[in-house]
């Protein structure tokens, strides 16, 4: 059973940063695409980034891009999502989900992670 657990977030400041990690099992992960979504209140989820395993190329959301890094440890099964100069906007539980892709888009065919809550104060 594919299995994903999400951790590593907290209460932050505006400009602070947090780094998130995605604990894989239940597929091969150096052949998968992981990624992470987030989901602010009131507003529909969103594709954050996603890490193709196979040759570490990485896809990130256009107002996201330069403040989020994601990377992965294929040796560990784990991923990563470092976030910096986090905005009250970045607020809500962030998701991991494999497999993704480039687009970002949902895929009926992901397993989705339990989340976890990243609160950004101001």
């Amino acid at each position: 059973e594919v299995q994903l657990q999400a951790s590593g977030g907290g209460l932050v400041q505006v400009g602070g940063s947090l780094r998130l990690s995605c604990a894989a099992s239940g597929f091969t992960f150096d052949d998968y695409a992981i990624g992470w979504f987030r989901q602010a209140p009131g507003k529909q989820r969103e594709g954050v980034s996603c890490i193709i395993n196979r040759d570490r190329s990485t896809y990130y959301a256009d107002s996201l891009q330069g403040r989020f890094a994601i990377s992965s440890d294929n040796t560990k099964n784990m991923v990563y999502l470092q976030m910096n100069s986090l905005k009250p906007t970045d607020t809500g539980v962030y998701y991991c989900v494999a497999p993704c892709e480039s687009s970002l888009a949902d895929l009926d065919l992901a397993s989705w992670g339990q989340g976890t809550l990243v609160t950004v104060s101001s």
